[in-house]
């Protein structure tokens, strides 16, 4: 019971910045979550929201470095467990001189590709205020609808009387999961070999 109580205290303590560093390493599924415990009183809106974006825009900001300060030589030994080969940064280099912003919007859509593209963005030495900028925008967008998921997945909640609602949870970590699973497909499509 005491570390139950730790664990609130300290959860209570640090729910923001907890919410920004776990959007730097895995934001969908954080703002999701964020978004329903707003729902639940958890949170109050804009810090919310703030610290997602905020780092979700990190680690944009990272990608893009990684990209830009001289990782070549490392992408080309390991860029296929990111799925980023050669043969990929050269597709990419040619649609990004026409496309570069509308890729940039669509990156946070195809979660499949996202790392990719924002490191092969860097690569290309994108201007850095254009990256900035678009990625902020996006993700400004990207941000909100992510807590509504969480924030509708709370109303739903809220509707279950209290024996079902254990069951509730775990339908709804099942379907977020399966929510991902779709943006990442979308994000495949419109990025596939095909379409490049």
């Amino acid at each position: 019971m005491v570390l139950l109580h730790n664990l609130e205290a300290f959860f209570n303590f640090s729910k923001y910045v907890l919410i920004f560093i776990g959007c730097i390493f895995e934001g969908p599924a954080v703002m999701i979550a964020g978004g329903f415990l707003l729902k639940l009183g958890q949170f109050d809106l804009l810090p919310l929201y703030l610290c997602a974006m905020g780092g979700d825009f990190t680690a944009d900001l990272g990608w893009y470095a990684i990209g830009r300060f001289g990782v070549r030589k490392l992408i080309n030994r390991f860029g296929k467990f990111f799925r980023i080969t050669p043969e990929f940064i050269e597709k990419i280099e040619a649609i990004f001189k026409k496309h570069d912003g509308k890729i940039l919007w669509l990156a946070k859509l195809a979660a499949g590709f996202t790392i990719p593209i924002l490191t092969v963005a860097g690569i290309l030495h994108i201007s850095f205020k254009r990256y900035a900028s678009i990625t902020f925008l996006s993700g400004t967008v990207w941000t909100l609808l992510m807590l509504l998921v969480g924030y509708l997945f709370g109303n739903i909640y809220d509707l279950i009387p209290n024996v079902f609602k254990s069951h509730f949870l775990i339908l709804a970590a099942v379907l977020v999961v399966l929510f991902l699973i779709f943006i990442k497909q979308v994000g495949k499509k419109l990025f596939s070999k095909e379409a490049l």
